[in-house]
């Protein structure tokens, strides 16, 4: 008896402990806010941001500093940079993407004397990150930036389309507008950049990290990076032979998926899949590697692709992979 009533006690307590995981188990989860809401009160933020705050030394090669500007103070606004002819100048670049219109403001210190990126390659940057967000002191609310990361020595390329372990959308965006400059090998192993594009960015959250956050980084907070972008790295994302960047047919640095239906200007056959990431471009059933692989087994170099004719000569040939030649 006594041995019923002991494994009695102890199925009872069992149930109840699984009754009270399944509860906290189906607890009430938040959705999402609306991407168009949030991106209007990010847009409010930022703007406010950019007509309050001055940089402080607008030199490519300083560390950015950005500062509120005082009652009274007559420090140039970062908006009042919008659209100069002459750096610094405040830009902003349009991108449709959940169904609404983002506007992303960038500062352009320099714009570097190198090559730019694509919106796939990988990029070697000095930056450091903040998040806006507003904190209330006597009953007034205050917008702020607070500090989050920095890194001021870059050891490896971050990878702007990178599926596995993909980059806030904004950086995707936004440094293609940047070029690399130039470096020094020094006799103690150090590298010395200088000549390199170097900005700000200013991110919604809707092109960051929306409702997840990221560390100290919360919810639904804009972003603001400093970034000097010292090198690239150009990728072949589909292993065809061919990089990324000479797979721009329009060759305004950016590739994309689009939606079904939609016209992919970098999509030679039109089946959806831009050539970046299709290994067969021109749809004719023969892989683009095969294609420019010679009779060696060796991939021939892009500038000598020949054309549908078979011309290696004209510089203004258009390459078999950027046409179908039936």
């Amino acid at each position: 008896m006594n041995k019923f009533k002991y494994y009695f006690i102890l199925l009872i307590t069992t149930l109840s402990l699984f009754s009270c995981s399944k509860d906290n188990d189906t607890a009430d989860i938040t959705p999402p806010r609306d991407y168009a809401e949030q991106y209007a009160t990010d847009l409010k933020d930022i703007e406010e941001y950019l007509n309050n705050y001055y940089i402080e030394d607008v030199s490519a090669d300083a560390d950015t500093k950005i500062t509120k500007i005082p009652t009274g103070g007559t420090q140039p606004s970062l908006m009042s940079y919008l659209n100069k002819t002459t750096f610094p100048k405040l830009l902003y670049r349009e991108l449709n993407f959940h169904n609404i219109t983002y506007k992303l403001y960038y500062l352009v210190l320099r714009e570097g004397v190198g090559l730019s990126p694509t919106n796939t390659d990988g990029v070697l940057t000095a930056y450091k990150g903040e998040y806006l967000s507003r904190t209330k002191v006597a009953e007034v609310q205050n917008l702020g930036a607070t500090f989050f990361e920095e890194s001021k020595t870059p050891q490896q390329f971050f990878y702007l389309y990178n599926p596995n372990a993909p980059l806030i959308k904004g950086w995707e965006e936004l440094f293609p507008q940047f070029k690399t400059g130039t470096y020094l090998s020094n006799a103690d192993g150090t590298v010395t950049y200088s000549n390199f594009g170097a900005g700000v960015l200013f991110i919604p959250s809707g092109l960051a990290y929306y409702n997840a956050g990221s560390a100290t980084i919360p919810a639904y907070a804009p972003l603001v990076f400093s970034v000097k972008l010292y090198e690239i790295n150009r990728v072949d994302s589909d292993g065809d032979g061919i990089m990324d960047f000479q797979e721009d047919l329009n060759g305004d640095g950016y590739m994309r998926l689009l939606p079904a239906g939609v016209t992919n200007p970098d999509d030679t056959d039109g089946d959806g899949i831009p050539n970046f990431l299709d290994a067969d471009d021109d749809g004719d059933g023969v892989s683009t590697r095969k294609e420019i692989t010679d009779a060696n087994g060796k991939v021939i170099p892009f500038d000598l692709i020949p054309a549908c004719d078979g011309n290696t000569t004209d510089p203004a040939r258009k390459k078999r992979h950027l046409v179908k030649c039936n």
